[in-house]
């Protein structure tokens, strides 16, 4: 059980390290080396906009890999996820810029930034079953707990990466821009190695492979859409997280900037509340397995809302202390713990031979709705509004609220078995949303 944990912690980190540096990287400089000659704001919400099409593609990757996950098994899915993570990291890092060749730069950036998305969509879903479906065969009262491993994996590669970028960053500016900023990427090819060694150590889920034995009537994807209202309440409940995460890491990088923070400065307090989330996750996480994975995702949704305007305020006071105060309170406890118990959480919510393809769809149509499009809409709020932070906080409050909602129509699952589901089955029997 620890190995399997161990795979899903560092495989996670090593692909969410990945997905992350690019928006790192993208608030800090692709607006000028992809996008010269427009507006700052302009160029700005372009960079952005190449961030958004990797979550555009998540859901896809959820279902591409959803679907041979479930057929083929767990593991090989998760080897070739973080093959093609790792691989589309290390061309943008030798992608050229657009002063060597022109428009094809952006177009080609806009492509491997898509093969993330697909890359991750499919990677959360098979390194978070791998985990609740083995603890399952231990305690499943610690399912949750377990799971935690692979939400861990978010804040352990913002560090890593946040991290990585802060060394780079006191680079002189024009170093940093003409080969500082390429160089998180190229690392990705060592992460790589590490986390092929670990995940190849790993059994198949135990799980999966009784549940195999009954064929599927129809293809996963076709199961699940069958009965949609599973999969379209564990998007919305997954919304809050994803917005919090998104606005207050690669937005709120390009944010501070803009309000006189220098570059270290920023990506300090971001480590440091990636820190903190890997001190609440697990916390939170456990505690669902006690009293529930809902009211415990409630509790981080109502902190969100309540924090959304004191923490654009710390902000804008222009204290780096305060910008490391707001960015550990609305990152590193409220959206943690709202997002801590997710893993169990849609797992509970499909039965085995669906599990992967529905958890992920949910899982990453709310990435799409919650983080894709956040840091760009935010963006251009922001120049219509003259730079007021109240838009900001407004979609803090809006994705807080949706996830509240969701978790209240939900019927708390963390007392029920997984069961291996009939074919067919888009839930379980004993873990039916209510409502």
């Amino acid at each position: 059980m620890r190995r399997v944990a161990l795979s899903g912690l560092l495989g996670t980190a090593v692909e969410f390290y990945d997905f992350l540096v690019y928006g790192t990287i993208a608030a800090l400089v692709f607006g000028d080396l992809f996008f010269p000659g427009a507006d700052p704001a302009v160029g700005t919400i372009a960079a952005f906009g190449t961030f958004a099409a990797g979550y555009v593609a998540r859901p896809l990757g959820g279902i591409i890999f959803g679907h041979f996950g479930d057929r083929l098994g767990r593991k090989s899915m998760m080897l070739l996820t973080m093959t093609l993570m790792g691989s589309g990291s290390f061309l943008i890092g030798v992608l050229p810029t657009y002063g060597t060749i022109g428009v094809w730069a952006p177009v080609l950036l806009v492509a491997l930034r898509v093969v993330q998305g697909i890359a991750i969509g499919g990677e959360w879903g098979g390194a978070t079953l791998m985990i609740v479906e083995h603890a399952e065969h231990t305690r499943s009262s610690r399912r949750g707990l377990w799971s935690s491993f692979t939400q861990l994996g978010g804040p352990l590669g913002s560090v890593i990466s946040a991290g990585v970028v802060t060394l780079l960053s006191a680079l002189p500016d024009g170093q940093f821009r003409t080969w500082g900023w390429r160089v998180p990427f190229l690392l990705s090819v060592v992460l790589l190695a590490v986390g092929l060694f670990v995940r190849l150590r790993v059994a198949e889920s135990p799980l999966f492979t009784q549940a195999k034995r009954e064929p599927l009537d129809r293809t996963p994807i076709v199961e699940v859409l069958r009965r949609p209202k599973p999969v379209l309440l564990a998007a919305c409940v997954g919304i809050g997280a994803f917005t919090s995460q998104s606005l207050l890491t690669g937005f709120m990088i390009s944010y501070a900037v803009g309000h006189g923070y220098s570059r270290p400065q920023v990506l300090t307090a971001v480590t440091v509340a990636s820190c903190a989330a890997l001190l609440v996750l697990p916390v939170a996480s456990a505690l669902s397995d006690r009293i529930g994975r809902r009211p415990v995702v409630l509790a981080g949704a109502v902190l969100s809302v309540v924090l959304a305007f004191p923490v654009l305020a710390l902000v804008n006071s222009g204290s780096p202390g305060l910008l490391i105060l707001a960015l550990s309170l609305g990152l590193g406890l409220a959206q943690s713990t709202m997002y801590g118990p997710l893993g169990a959480l849609l797992t509970e919510m499909f039965g085995t031979r669906v599990r992967y393809t529905g958890a992920s769809l949910g899982y990453q149509a709310a990435t799409l709705v919650g983080a894709g499009f956040s840091p760009m809409l935010a963006s251009s709020l922001l120049a219509a509004y003259g730079g007021s932070s109240t838009p900001v906080s407004l979609l803090l409050c809006a994705g807080a609220a949706i996830t509240a909602l969701t978790v209240w129509r939900l019927r708390e699952t963390h007392t029920d078995a997984l069961d291996s589901a009939a074919p067919g089955a888009a839930v379980p029997s004993q873990a039916r949303t209510s409502g």
